[in-house]
């Protein structure tokens, strides 16, 4: 009998052990499977995550309109953005007008970006200080932020729109004006006869660069016997400076409120056989070989990449941090300019 029971037992334990080891095998497929959809949700989760990120980062493109193209200074302005964006992993398309007198044309030019869509912010080197304002007010109220590059926006006539710029880097131009100026001064002696070639009438860096310039020639006791705007314009400068030098038989130096024009100015000055000092702006390479060659005295070179590399750099670092248009003040930078001369170069 007692042999039976424990037969029983055995058997009884036996089964039980059975369907405990079956239970335990059951929920361990289960479990497999959770795990699996879980790590397959993990996945899909990432990839997920990753083509956002990869959106956002193609996403982020900003617009850049400068001036123009078509001269060696924004062209360095514009690798100098371009440079700054593959640093910052950014996409940047950079446009300009026609030419520096195209006003409208660079109206167009940044209206059809605001209207694309394609953009989450914009840079801009207005023609004048009052062309883009209507502009930058409508991109603001869009929600874009805007950076002021080179050429400054009159604030009061943007703040009467309510626009604002997060930033606005440029070659300081009066310490530009005043470098040339001083060199000049340091060639000649007081009383000596100059004249200035200024750039597109009512442009400001153009009108500071004259400033520092004038200011420098007063100070030194010089004769300024003209001051005229010849547009940015090497033709413009040469008739220009052509007019000058017969008028004035003492001339001893012209300053030209840019390399293009002082180009035109200098070939003025050779063609008349007389000894003038031609002073130009922006150290171009045309210009900073003239120099070299002994032609053109000197030219105050500026930094146009490092103005815009920064520009597009403050404009990003302002997206990033979520700013809005006009929640913030203006950062003002300047970038000080450099005097080349054939023994300085």
């Amino acid at each position: 009998m007692k042999k039976r029971i424990l037969a029983t037992l055995l058997s009884v334990a036996m089964v039980a052990t059975l369907f405990v080891g079956c239970g335990n095998s059951s929920g361990t497929t289960e479990e497999k499977k959770a795990d699996d959809t879980k790590t397959e949700d993990t996945a899909d989760a990432k990839d997920d995550a990753a083509k956002t990120e990869d959106t956002a980062k193609a996403g982020e493109k900003y617009g850049i309109v400068l001036k123009t193209l078509s001269s060696e200074f924004w062209q360095s302005m514009q690798k100098g953005i371009e440079d700054k964006a593959a640093e910052l992993g950014v996409e940047v398309e950079v446009l300009g007008a026609n030419s520096e007198d195209d006003v409208e044309g660079q109206v167009n030019v940044f209206e059809t970006m605001i209207q694309s869509g394609e953009y989450v912010g914009f840079a801009v080197a207005p023609l004048s200080d009052a062309n883009l304002v209507n502009t930058v007010a409508e991109a603001n109220a869009e929600g874009y932020l805007v950076a002021n590059i080179d050429e400054k926006i009159n604030a009061d006539t943007l703040a009467a729109q309510n626009g604002s710029v997060v930033s606005f880097v440029t070659t300081d131009n009066k310490i530009v004006g005043n470098t040339a100026g001083d060199y000049i001064a340091s060639l000649l002696k007081s009383g000596d006869e100059v004249a200035i070639i200024e750039g597109k009438a009512g442009a400001v860096s153009g009108e500071d660069r004259k400033a520092g310039c004038q200011e420098s020639f007063e100070k030194a006791g010089l004769t300024v016997v003209d001051s005229q705007p010849a547009d940015w314009d090497k033709t413009k400068a040469y008739d220009l400076a052509t007019n000058l030098i017969s008028k004035n038989e003492n001339l001893k130096a012209i300053y030209c409120c840019n390399d293009t024009m002082a180009m035109g100015a200098q070939e003025a000055v050779e063609n008349s056989g007389k000894d003038i000092i031609v002073v130009g702006t922006d150290g171009n390479s045309d210009a900073i070989a003239s120099v070299k060659a002994g032609k053109l005295t000197a030219t105050i070179a500026q930094d146009p990449g490092q103005v815009g590399a920064r520009s597009l750099e403050l404009l990003v670092q302002a997206h990033k941090n979520g700013e809005k248009p006009g929640e913030k003040d203006m950062i003002d930078e300047r970038i000080d300019p450099i005097l080349v001369t054939e023994t300085e170069n």
